[in-house]
């Protein structure tokens, strides 16, 4: 396999980094201390990373887009998220949703939402799918189980569905203007015989945003609660077919998700080692640099293994996925990896920079609060491993 990066590849590459480090990173430290969690959210980094094609990044050419591959959506998300990650994750959130609008949704609703999404730089897009009763149990529900998963309620009315029910945890959940909602629309099955998808605009009558949360890490990225409460969504508004949710998505093989937060960990990763590296350089004990201390080589070159380990799963799980290539859950097993790589690589960087590690004011601190944030990242780690399960069939 050659990963060598194309002129395109490198031209995008050399634009987010230079996004990154001239207008993500001077904000990052300064949106984290923000006490309110609405309030750290700031719509000047977004428009001018969407001026730049980082929102719309994954539209198709055809559509108005770049329609840039996945080795370059990797290498993309890996430099933004070296500045801020939960930054990072805002630009790709939009990604995700484009690959499902583009590979599911019909003429029409490209006309009605792929336009507009492309038109604005601030049209951020989201998905509903977790409930308060209903989280990791939604990627692999029991089969035979009406009882399980999402219980958002979805009942017709003419050419009109009425919505009913909560969603929590969203993903920019108070800043998108298009959301994808998972719904029941038969209760009496499973959730993949009785579920539909629906694609809510965010000024939908009887919808309304609820509470933002607060989290340890990633808090740039808006996590918020869906409030439904006779929303009125149009029937031309379903994804594929009525109870055929699970279906709709059948047509996007990017299998997105697991690759972007693996892409991510990896950006996280780098910034760490670069911060360690700087750390131990610059730190003096017993009258010289730490960095020429054991016990500080031994931690230092845990770090760049780890993280160049990921880089190569990285690249090589883009490049499978550029070539449609069967699947082999390697896109599953990136992801648990960057789960325990992310983690373990914030955390040495913490160890190295020592007691200043712990201030909250510092950029070791925050790498560590936003890698814990893998632990439920697409259902848990026990929850993903269950997908690897067709490995032994």
């Amino acid at each position: 396999m050659d990963f060598s990066l194309n002129e395109e590849q490198r031209a995008w590459q050399l634009k987010a980094r230079k996004f990154s480090q001239d207008e993500i990173r001077p904000i990052s430290l300064q949106r984290d201390q923000i006490s309110d969690p609405r309030a750290r959210f700031d719509w000047e980094i977004i428009r001018k990373g969407s001026k730049l094609g980082f929102r719309t990044a994954a539209v198709p050419k055809e559509w108005g887009g770049h329609g840039i591959d996945f080795v370059t959506q990797a290498v993309v998300m890996a430099e933004l998220a070296k500045g801020d990650s939960s930054i990072s994750k805002t630009f790709s959130q939009c990604w995700k949703w484009s690959h499902l609008i583009a590979a599911a949704c019909t003429r029409d609703q490209k006309e009605r939402f792929l336009k507009p999404f492309l038109a604005d730089d601030t049209y951020l897009l989201g998905k509903g799918g977790t409930e308060p009763n209903a989280g990791s149990d939604n990627r692999l529900p029991p089969a035979d189980d009406p009882k399980a998963g999402f219980k958002l309620k979805a009942e017709r009315k003419g050419d009109e569905w009425i919505l009913n029910g909560e969603k929590c945890f969203i993903a920019n959940g108070s800043v998108g203007k298009l959301f994808f909602v998972d719904a029941r629309t038969n209760p009496n099955v499973s959730i993949r015989q009785g579920g539909t998808l629906f694609l809510v605009p965010s000024d939908t009558p009887g919808f309304r945003v609820g509470k933002v949360y607060n989290k340890s890490g990633w808090s740039f990225y808006q996590n918020a609660e869906l409030i439904f409460e006779n929303a009125r969504v149009p029937h031309a508004n379903i994804v594929g077919e009525v109870n055929g949710g699970v279906k709709a998505r059948a047509g996007d093989t990017s299998d997105f998700g697991d690759l972007e937060l693996a892409a991510n960990a990896l950006g996280v990763c780098e910034a760490a080692v670069e911060s360690a590296m700087r750390h131990a350089r610059t730190q003096l004990q017993d009258g010289k640099d730490i960095a020429e201390h054991q016990v500080i080589q031994l931690k230092l070159s845990e770090m760049h293994m780890l993280t160049e380990a990921l880089r190569s799963f990285v690249m090589r799980v883009a490049w499978e996925r550029d070539r449609a290539l069967p699947d082999t859950s390697n896109n599953v097993l990136v992801m648990n990896y960057s789960t325990d790589v992310i983690q373990r690589v914030t955390h040495l960087n913490m160890d190295i920079h020592g007691a200043a590690g712990f201030t909250m004011d510092a950029c070791a601190d925050k790498l560590v609060r936003d890698s814990i944030i893998w632990t439920h990242l697409a259902g848990d780690t026990v929850q993903r491993m269950k997908v690897v399960k067709r490995l032994v069939k």
